[in-house]
């Protein structure tokens, strides 16, 4: 007996210390949990159990430099999903397809997904969001968010910029100032079960987004409108490949007004080419400034002594550089001729000799003073720094072509920018878009101040150039930008459009006026660029100081500068009987085409024309093609079937079918006695013999047509 009590006894002991141990285990297992990872478990726990919405902060709004709302955020729901809370995913996808404008099977794709959440469609408009809500579908749900919305479509596009889906800024100054802008992104967290279901009366915590900064711009909106206004005018009338206006305060920097054409509508960027909205022509396009560069070229000289304005020229016509002839824009050139008669009549010859006089090392000197082969940090995207040939490679030819604004290329802000150094005294003042940011309650967060880069040429300076360059306006060259009641200086420019495999394209210009007033304190300097002007008439002094001579006006009006009165007035404010710039040019091969089309030809390289003789074919022309000739030289046109071509033999010239359609080339060859033998469909691709041949009358002319390439097809 007392053998079975000891093993009861033993026995219980031991289940009694393996109980004790296994508690312990337990009771320091909960420890371990409770107080070691506590806090980790915690969080995972409400992790597993809450769900986000994210809640989009309100984007900043965009002023003018007087607080008009250019750009501002307005109120937009976006629909999403839940996936694991829809039942019926068929049914669902079936009702909101056709409210979404969505493809079916891509909405039952997006809420079958298994994931907790997945957008639907972002910032739907008010009526659809409605609609969607009447349905009252479990596991479909709504986050405000803000859209973008600007006040007046076409108004600064370039400067402005926009913003993508996600309210980011992907253009302008939305994307330069995008931290300042966007704010901070709120969220709301909603507590659900083991099964993903919302509990009810469970923990929801909304935490707020922070709404973003306002931009304070430099633009005015008035003025921009006038500058939009010019623009439209521009297009209507020369529908030039791109144009630019920029109005800028020379004594700080501010830029008042900026355009471009080609523009587009920040809503619809997506609608339009990329190359319309992805860059900025006044930061990045690179031109030849043509005249309106010897503005720098004057003051530098100036300044250094090289030159006075009483000093005399000669002006044969041309000017000689190793075995290169420069010509003046003037038929037998200018004469004699002071320096100040050099600036009023933009003579070539005038101002290649200053630029030799003042020297290689000081010209670059005060060419990057200026600010030229470098950006001006305006703070844009894309901006470019111009094209410089290095100083250590530059022969005297550079020089003297550099001094009437060949051989370098500058972008429009930056000439806009040394133009109000020369107007203000010297001073090279930063260009400036943005004066301010502000907090939503108003508050200055940071604030711009003009900033000076660097003092270029004295007052002094300054004043003989403003005096020189009034009488280009008064009595030279740039008598169309005249303005009634305000003493205006400038500068005309008709420059030629260098071709991507270098030399010049042939018929292509850019005119441009650069000018600033009134002459005795300027309150706006003012740049015309406009690139390759249709129509035949592409003269700075014609197509652009027009432009500035209306825009200043209301301009400087607008802003109360007080008219002078009884200043004399140009002799003569006609455009037509302005001085014309001349550029050399080659005379295109006319012969053997449609009278119409030879004078297209014509006019696209700055040549007028006359018709001797009664038809419609060129069968001659004097001067001959490859011909050199200035700009506005006549070409005689001969339309006489009779000429001598026909008569040696009865023989004619094979023309260039290439391009042409199967018809307009039997009219052609047909035209100069010839036949077709066309083979293929679409249009002209090769051709036997090729242009120029000669054939006698009633030959054929073998010609292939081809249908044309995918990037040929309007």
């Amino acid at each position: 007996m007392k053998t079975t009590n000891i093993l009861v006894r033993r026995r219980i002991t031991c289940l009694f210390l393996l109980a004790a141990a296994f508690l312990s285990l337990i009771v320091v297992r909960l420890a371990w949990i409770q107080f070691v990872r506590g806090d980790e478990l915690r969080e995972q726990g409400m992790v597993n159990r809450m769900r986000d919405v994210p809640v989009e902060a309100k984007r900043g709004s965009i002023l003018d430099r007087n607080g008009n709302e250019l750009v501002t955020s307005i109120s937009a729901d976006s629909v999403y999903a839940i996936p694991n809370h829809i039942e019926k995913p068929d049914q669902v996808a079936a009702q909101l397809a056709p409210i979404l404008l969505m493809d079916e099977a891509k909405v039952k794709q997006i809420i079958t997904k298994k994931s907790r959440f997945e957008w639907l469609k972002r910032k739907v408009d008010f009526e659809t969001s409605e609609k969607i809500k009447a349905l009252k579908i479990d596991g479909i749900g709504f986050a405000e968010e803000s859209k973008r919305y600007y006040k007046q479509e076409t108004l600064a596009p370039h400067i402005l910029g926009f913003t993508g889906t996600d309210n980011q800024g992907l253009m302008g100054m939305e994307a330069a100032y995008n931290k300042e802008l966007k704010g901070i992104q709120g969220r709301i967290v909603i507590e659900h079960d083991a099964a993903g279901r919302e509990i009810p009366q469970a923990l929801h915590q909304y935490i707020p987004a922070t709404q973003g900064n306002n931009l304070v711009l430099t633009l005015d909106q008035t003025i921009q409108h006038f500058v939009e206004r010019e623009l439209d005018k521009i297009v209507a009338s020369y529908n030039p490949k791109m144009a630019v206006i920029i109005v800028m305060d020379p004594k700080t920097g501010e830029v008042l007004a900026m355009g471009n054409r080609p523009t587009f509508s920040p809503t619809k960027w997506r609608e339009v080419p990329q190359s319309v909205w992805d860059r900025n022509p006044a930061v990045w396009y690179n031109y030849e400034p043509g005249s309106t560069f010897k503005i720098i070229t004057a003051a530098s000289a100036l300044e250094e002594n090289a030159v006075k304005p009483n000093d005399r020229f000669y002006d044969p016509g041309y000017y000689q550089i190793a075995d290169r002839k420069i010509r003046c824009w003037k038929d037998g050139g200018h004469g004699s001729q002071s320096f100040a008669e050099v600036v009023e009549n933009s003579c070539n010859p005038g101002f290649i000799q200053t630029g030799l006089n003042l020297g290689k090392e000081k010209f670059y000197k005060y060419i990057r003073a200026f600010g030229f082969g470098q950006t001006t940090g305006i703070g844009l995207p894309g901006e470019a720094r111009g094209i410089m040939i290095p100083e250590k490679d530059a022969t005297n030819l550079n020089i003297g072509t550099m001094s009437i604004g060949q051989s370098i290329a500058v972008t429009p802000i930056q000439l806009i920018t040394a133009i109000g150094a020369v107007a203000n005294g010297g001073n090279l003042m930063k260009p400036q878009l943005v004066k301010r940011v502000e907090d939503y309650k108003g508050n200055v967060v940071r604030e711009f101040k003009p900033e000076q880069v660097r003092k270029v040429i004295s007052n002094e300076t300054t004043t003989t150039t403003n005096q020189l360059l009034e009488n280009v306006v008064f009595k030279g060259t740039g008598r169309n930008a005249y303005v009634d009641g305000y003493r205006v200086a400038g500068k005309t420019g008709t420059a030629q459009v260098v071709a991507e495999r270098g030399g010049y394209a042939s018929g292509k210009y850019v005119a441009s006026f650069a000018g600033f007033a009134p002459v005795n304190d300027p309150k706006i300097s003012v740049l015309i660029m406009i690139a390759e002007p249709q129509g035949g008439n592409y003269y700075g002094g014609q197509v652009a100081a027009p432009v500035f001579s209306s825009l200043a006006l209301d301009v400087l009006r607008y802003l109360g500068v007080p008219e002078q009165k009884n200043l004399p007035k140009p002799t003569k404010i006609n455009p037509w009987d302005v001085e014309e710039e001349r550029i050399e040019v080659a005379v295109p091969n006319v012969v053997n085409l449609p009278l119409e089309e030879a004078q297209k030809l014509l006019r696209e390289a700055g040549l007028a024309f006359e018709s001797k003789g009664q038809g419609k074919m060129v069968y001659g022309q004097i001067p001959e093609s490859g011909a050199l000739v200035l700009s506005g030289t006549t070409v005689i046109l001969d339309l006489s079937s009779g000429t001598s071509q026909t008569k040696q033999g009865e023989q004619v010239s094979v023309p260039n079918l290439k391009g042409k359609t199967i018809r307009e080339a039997g009219n052609l060859l047909e035209s100069l006695g010839l036949k077709l033998e066309p083979s293929g469909s679409g249009l002209a691709e090769t051709q036997n013999p090729a242009e120029g041949a000669k054939l006698t009358r009633g030959s054929a002319v073998k010609v292939e047509f081809k249908p044309p390439s995918s990037d040929q097809k309007t």
